[in-house]
């Protein structure tokens, strides 16, 4: 890898962790210490992550981390980016480390049968399979495999439910699912387990895994895949695709739809100008002015003096105290 080149790394691990609100501070520091940048979620049932920053860096936090004998050995998936994908780092504590809304789902206790990239092609060709991508609506949209079936779920929460609408009736044929890095389809196959499917498969490693692992030219994966950072969508040599993100709704953008009327740089966009209120639209064009504060800095809020950040805590004030003048005259 390049000098200049930022490794990003993904890992997830269902692992009981007990005391995960009091490692919150202990990782936060260790990933700031070493110039790491992204998100990490802990919860009782694991970990899951992705994270970028210089290779050094990475690999300390990556040792720390797998040197924990509660933690043990991740599997980890590696791509790179000439640009840092995020700005700050998150550790964030949360009841799942993807959110299912079954807190009875344990993929700790069972999961469906893992199909490596190289045999998911013949997999998924068989016409007696039924191929589902687990992914919300918008990640959908970007690109998915070729057959899929779409849920068309807002959020994954909503995916027991699709399950329940419309494969009751397949509990006895054979199932595939996907998902971006894998870590939803440990929930998913464990949900369908749970509820007496008999035949459940998923990629290992998810869309990624393939994309790396399978030549284009034998590829059935047709269009982009979404991924949650700057990048917003990579291709299939895992490469940033042509994509923006609306900063409101974190769908993904073309050109096309910066051209709408709708299209507000980090405020709205045609898939959500019709669902924002205007407390939405006041607080997502007060954080667009606090990325545009950041960008003239030529720094990140977490780098900026005592001086700068000073400047920017006022010119947040003065944007909340606009914002409240604006809502009491309305009133």
């Amino acid at each position: 890898m390049e000098a200049d080149t930022v490794a990003i790394v993904a890992f997830y691990k269902f692992v009981p962790l007990p005391d995960f609100e009091q490692r919150r501070i202990p990782l936060l520091k260790l990933c700031e210490k070493n110039g790491v940048k992204g998100t990490i979620l802990l919860a009782h049932e694991g970990i899951n992550a992705t994270i970028a920053g210089p290779q050094k860096g990475i690999d300390t936090v990556l040792n720390s981390l797998q040197s924990d004998p509660v933690i043990g050995t991740l599997k980890v998936k590696y791509s790179s980016a000439s640009e840092p994908p995020f700005y700050r780092m998150k550790v964030r504590l949360k009841k799942e480390i993807v959110r299912l809304g079954r807190p009875d789902i344990n993929p700790g206790e069972q999961v469906g049968e893992y199909v490596r990239p190289e045999d998911w092609n013949d997999l998924i060709s068989d016409p007696d399979v039924t191929l589902i991508d687990t992914r919300n609506d918008y990640e959908v949209e970007i690109g998915t495999f070729k057959g899929a079936q779409n849920p068309e779920t807002k959020s994954f929460r909503d995916f027991p439910e699709y399950v329940d609408k419309e494969l009751a009736d397949k509990k006895d044929k054979p199932i595939a699912m996907f998902c971006t890095g894998g870590i939803r389809c440990e929930k998913s196959t464990s949900l369908l387990l749970t509820k007496g499917f008999k035949k459940v498969y998923h990629l290992d490693g998810g869309i990624l895994n393939y994309l790396e692992k399978v030549d284009p030219s034998e590829s059935l994966w047709e269009g982009d895949c979404f991924v949650f950072d700057n990048r917003v969508t990579v291709d299939h040599n895992l490469e940033p695709g042509e994509y923006d993100m609306c900063h409101a709704c974190r769908h993904a953008i073309s050109e096309q739809d910066k051209e709408s009327e709708h299209y507000v740089a980090g405020v709205s966009c045609p898939y959500c100008h019709d669902s924002l209120s205007t407390e939405q639209r006041e607080r997502a064009a007060q954080r667009q002015k606090q990325v545009e504060i950041s960008k003239k800095l030529a720094r990140k809020h977490i780098g900026m003096s005592s001086a700068e950040r000073a400047a920017w805590r006022e010119e947040k004030l003065e944007a909340k105290r606009k914002a409240d003048r604006s809502r009491k005259n309305a009133s």
